[in-house]
C-alpha cells in the first residue's frame, strides 16, 4: 500500500505550467516544458522518466522554485512558489561533497547556510551533530563521520549527499539521477536505503531517472515525459505491495510494468524520428 490516501492533501500542484527560458524564446513560443498539470498528494513518492532532453531537469528547477513559469501556477505545501523553496532538499548524480570538509561537516553544511538554522548553528551545533550522526547511521555510514570525501567510495559519497539533503528535515526530497553514476549493485543498495528513509519519514519525493527499474521499484506513480517541449503523456500507478524487496524486481508483474514503460518511451522516440525525417 502507498502511504497517502485519496483524501490526503495536495502537496505539489502544477496547473497548466509552461516555461520558456527567456523572453526571445517566449516570443517565438519555444517552450522547454508545456501544459504541465500535476497533482501530488502529501507523502507520495513519484518518479519522472523520459528520453534525454525531454525537460525532466527543467521540471525539477520549477519544482524547487529555481525557475518561475512563463505561464501557469505552482503551489507547494499550500503556498504559491515565488522563489527557491526552503521546504525541499536536493541530491544530484554527482555527490558534490566539499573535499576539504569531513563527512560530518558536509552533512551539516545546509544548517550553516539556511535560515532559521544558520542563526543558531553555533549554539545548537551539538544537537545538529547528533541529528547528522543518526542520519549517517541510518544509511550505513556510522564511523565515517571524520572521513573526507576522497576516503569514501562513490556509494558512500552518495549516501552522505542524501543525508545532507535531509539534515534540515525537508518536507520534500528532489532527486535528479542520484544513482546514475554508480555500479548496479551499489545502485540497488541505495534504492533500499532511500526506501527505508522514506518509509520512516514519509517526506514527498520527486525522482528524475533514466532507470525504469529504479522508478518502478521506488515510486507510487511514474510519469513519462514527451520529447521537448516536455509534457506528461503517461501516468502509471505502481500497485506493487509495499514494503518492496529487491526480489520483486525479478517477478513477471514487475518486469511487465518496466516493459510497458519502455514501450511508451520507445513510441515517443519513434514519433520524434518520423517528425524529424
Amino acid at each position: 500500500m502507498t502511504p497517502q490516501t485519496p483524501t490526503a492533501p495536495l502537496f505539489v500542484d502544477f496547473s497548466d505550467v509552461w516555461l520558456a527560458y527567456n523572453e526571445e524564446f517566449l516570443a517565438k513560443k519555444q517552450f522547454a516544458v508545456e501544459a504541465i498539470d500535476l497533482q501530488v498528494r502529501q507523502g507520495e513518492f513519484i518518479a519522472i522518466v523520459g528520453p534525454s532532453g525531454c525537460g525532466k531537469s527543467t521540471f525539477m528547477k520549477l519544482a524547487t522554485g529555481l525557475k518561475m513559469p512563463s505561464r501557469g501556477k505552482i503551489m507547494i505545501d499550500g503556498q504559491p512558489v515565488t522563489g527557491p523553496l526552503k521546504v525541499s532538499g536536493m541530491a544530484f548524480q554527482a555527490p558534490s561533497l566539499l573535499p576539504w570538509r569531513t563527512t560530518m561537516d558536509n552533512v551539516l553544511l545546509p544548517l550553516e547556510i539556511v535560515e532559521p538554522y544558520r542563526s543558531n548553528f553555533k549554539d545548537k551545533r551539538k544537537e545538529y551533530e547528533e541529528r547528522a550522526r543518526k542520519l549517517l547511521q541510518s544509511v550505513g555510514l556510522a564511523g565515517y563521520e571524520d572521513k573526507f570525501p576522497w576516503e569514501l567510495s562513490g556509494g558512500m559519497q552518495q549516501r552522505a549527499s542524501i543525508c545532507r539533503a535531509l539534515i534540515h528535515e525537508p518536507k520534500m526530497l528532489l532527486l535528479d539521477e542520484p544513482f546514475g553514476a554508480l555500479d548496479a549493485f551499489t545502485r540497488e543498495e541505495l534504492w533500499c536505503t532511500l526506501r527505508d528513509l522514506w518509509t520512516v519519514q514519509r517526506f514527498n519525493v520527486i525522482l528524475v531517472t533514466h532507470d525504469l527499474r529504479e522508478s518502478v521499484f521506488l515510486a507510487d506513480t511514474v510519469y513519462v515525459m514527451s520529447k521537448s517541449p516536455g509534457r506528461f503523456v503517461i501516468k502509471r500507478e505502481i500497485n506493487l505491495p509495499r514494503p518492496r524487496d529487491l526480489e520483486i524486481t525479478y517477478t513477471k508483474e514487475f518486469t511487465d510494468i518496466v516493459h510497458e514503460l519502455r514501450g511508451h518511451i520507445g513510441a515517443i522516440r519513434q514519433t520524434t524520428a518520423v517528425v524529424n525525417a
